[in-house]
């Protein structure tokens, strides 16, 4: 650090003063991340690579964490629980499976049935009538 500050060297916008400037082998932020502590993707990892032990058809098992929530996340779906299927479903593309297409394809005779169906069976369309505006009464 030199004790006075040159004419040549101009301050302004990214050229700070000399005298303010960090200083070689000290730290821009000495009270920042303890060394050793974890961001929150390391410890949720660390957490579910965990063994447990559990028993299943009378004999124990050690699995992982993440392991025992997925088989107990796809039973509660296979059960019918409706929210852990949405959750499985959610998941499905994340891990490379594929449902099936939602929307079959339909050839013309199919969906000339289809839309007569559709003609007989459907509720006929009424337009809704305008309710009647009331005036607005006057306050005494």
């Amino acid at each position: 650090m030199k004790d006075k500050p040159s004419n040549s060297y101009e301050v302004g916008y990214a050229k700070p003063p000399e005298h303010s400037r960090f200083m070689k082998g000290k730290s821009g932020n000495p009270k920042g991340r303890p060394k050793g502590s974890l961001n929150l993707t390391t410890a949720i990892n660390r957490a579910l690579r965990e063994k447990i032990t559990v028993v299943e058809h009378g004999r124990r098992k050690t699995i992982t964490k993440l392991d025992a929530a997925v088989i107990q996340m796809v039973n509660r779906a296979v059960q019918g629980d409706s929210r852990a299927m949405q959750q499985m479903l959610g998941l499905g593309p994340l891990v490379g499976v594929e449902t099936a297409a939602s929307t079959p394809t339909l050839d013309q005779n199919e969906s000339a049935v289809l839309a007569n169906l559709l003609q007989q069976f459907a509720p006929p369309v009424v337009d809704p009538q305008p309710k009647s505006i009331r005036k607005p009464r006057k306050c005494k």
